[in-house]
């Protein structure tokens, strides 16, 4: 299954205020760096803890099938369109009465295709994330994302023999970490 995220949100300012008044940084000149280090931690949050942090619109390629298939971001937050995607040809809608999709309460969303018509795949467009913004994240994955950012930030000239993320950050995460069983 391959994810794309459609649609991102900005960072919020908040998030790159934070992070500088950590690091004790007062001027722009870093901002830049800084906020590609806010989003490098925010992808090590997702995927330490198997969980989207914040809200955005993603599109999966699923195979056809009559069973339930899981999409593999979590939370999924809305199920909004389901494409067929034929073996040659353009991607077409498919009807809301040839799919059928599930929400769980664990943040799971399932999809199976009832009626495929030519598709051999389906994309799925949903929405996912913990928090619709900076703000609305768990105190724990905010800080989690901050230490790990100033910590890149200040490691940035090391050799990079450190353990990743950092056992402080890791703590931090582990309470929303996402085990899966194979």
């Amino acid at each position: 299954m391959k994810r794309v995220i459609v649609s991102s949100p900005a960072l919020a300012p908040e998030a790159l205020a934070e992070l500088k008044e950590w690091l004790g940084i007062t001027t722009a000149g870093e901002d830049a760096t800084l906020t590609a280090l806010l989003k490098a931690a925010l992808e090590s949050c997702e995927a330490f803890t198997g969980t989207l942090p914040i809200e955005s619109v993603c599109e999966e390629i699923l195979p056809v099938s009559s069973g339930w298939t899981a999409l593999s971001t979590r939370p999924v937050q809305a199920i909004t369109q389901v494409e067929g995607i034929p073996a040659l040809g353009a991607r077409f809608a498919l009807a809301a009465s040839a799919y059928a999709f599930e929400l769980a309460v664990d943040g799971t969303g399932l999809v199976r295709t009832l009626d495929p018509g030519l598709a051999t795949r389906i994309a799925v467009r949903f929405t996912a994330g913990l928090g619709t913004g900076w703000a609305q994240l768990p105190q724990g994955l905010r800080h989690g994302v901050i230490r790990l950012a100033a910590y890149q930030y200040r490691q940035r000239e090391s050799s990079g023999d450190e353990p990743h993320p950092p056992a402080a950050v890791a703590a931090l995460w582990r309470p929303w970490r996402r085990m899966r069983l194979a």
